[in-house]
């Protein structure tokens, strides 16, 4: 293969590549590292360290990097980040080889999406931590109070400490089940027992279970508008799930308001909506609340910041689709379509 037919086929490769001689200098770079590392086009016959530019935390390592020594040496894969243009840094992972003659290869790709993965990862870990340990706290100083001191209480302030213990217990629970929900969303194994479901009966059973809850306050949940609708083939299970999770979500986010529920038939398509005339969210935090760990900025409230991730999933697996409409000051109201039995 002759030379400008090599350099042609690194052309075509998904990884930008660096060729650079024993002196330092850029012998070639294929299009793509153009492009990750803004490379003029005057860069070719320049020194490396002069027409590139890479740090790694508040060190420029480009020389280091370029220059791996002894020959035939391997450059572990690196994260490394490179100024841009308009000011931002890109993330990249470089790696390369020096070879017998002296020249060296590097190889670059973006490295965005792994430094958000593992920010994701520690994100998981921070949260897991903090939603267990709290309950777990709790749960080991009421038992231990218990056993060290149980003759010292009376049976209302056992009881009320073996509610706490018990409701605690059910919060790891709920925990768990949502990171199982979660894996098996990302993982594309939603399992679904779909069956003919009546919408309004659903509604009706999550709600009269909502209104025991002891954070609902002086609230109160009304069933506007549901009407009889065609049969959804769905979960009942897991539509009673997304149904929990957006009146949950109204409950903790709602303020002082009460909350709506409604249900009606559009074509050939099921509308559940959930409403209420809280603070809102802003509507450039729409996109945002339903990815994982997502809260609308300045959303203060306990949670993992699972519930509208998981809920979106389970409603996507049914073949329908969530969204919500709301503004600063203007309430929130999330719509859960899905398509009527055929």
């Amino acid at each position: 293969m002759s030379g400008d037919s090599a350099w042609n086929a690194l052309d075509a490769l998904p990884e930008g590549v660096l060729v650079i001689d024993d002196g330092g200098r850029i012998i070639h770079a294929n299009d793509r590292a153009r492009l990750l590392l803004e490379l003029s086009d005057d860069s070719i016959g320049q020194s490396c360290e002069q027409a590139v530019e890479l740090w790694s935390g508040d060190e420029v390592v480009t020389k280091r990097l370029v220059c791996p020594a002894p020959v035939g040496d391997r450059l572990a894969e690196t994260i490394v980040t490179t100024p841009l243009r308009d000011g931002r840094d890109r993330a990249l992972a470089v790696a390369g080889r020096r070879l017998a003659d002296g020249t060296t290869v590097l190889t670059f790709r973006s490295a965005g999406s792994r430094l958000r993965l593992e920010a994701a990862r520690s994100d998981l870990v921070a949260t897991v931590s903090h939603e267990i340990r709290s309950p777990l706290t709790s749960v080991k100083g009421f038992t231990r109070t218990m056993l060290l001191k149980w003759d010292r209480f009376r049976d209302d302030q056992k009881q009320a400490m073996l509610e706490t213990i018990n409701e605690d217990a059910d919060r790891v629970t709920r925990l768990l089940s949502e990171l199982l929900d979660v894996s098996r969303i990302d993982a594309g194994r939603v399992q679904l027992h779909r069956t003919a479901v009546a919408v309004d009966e659903v509604i009706a059973k999550v709600v009269d279970g909502a209104r025991h809850r002891g954070d609902l306050g002086d609230r109160i949940i009304t069933t506007e508008g549901v009407t009889t609708t065609a049969p959804v083939h769905a979960d009942p299970d897991k539509l009673a799930q997304v149904i929990s999770n957006l009146l949950e979500n109204a409950i903790k986010y709602a303020g002082d308001s009460d909350i709506r529920i409604g249900a009606v038939q559009d074509g050939d398509v099921v509308v559940v909506t959930v409403a209420d005339d809280g603070p809102g969210i802003a509507s450039d935090q729409h996109r945002r609340i339903f990815e994982k760990f997502g809260r609308a900025r300045g959303q203060r409230g306990s949670g993992t910041g699972l519930g509208l991730y998981i809920t979106r999933g389970l409603v996507r697996a049914h073949g329908g689709s969530v969204d919500v409409d709301s503004d600063v000051d203007a309430g929130a109201r999330f719509h859960v379509r899905l398509p009527v039995m055929r």
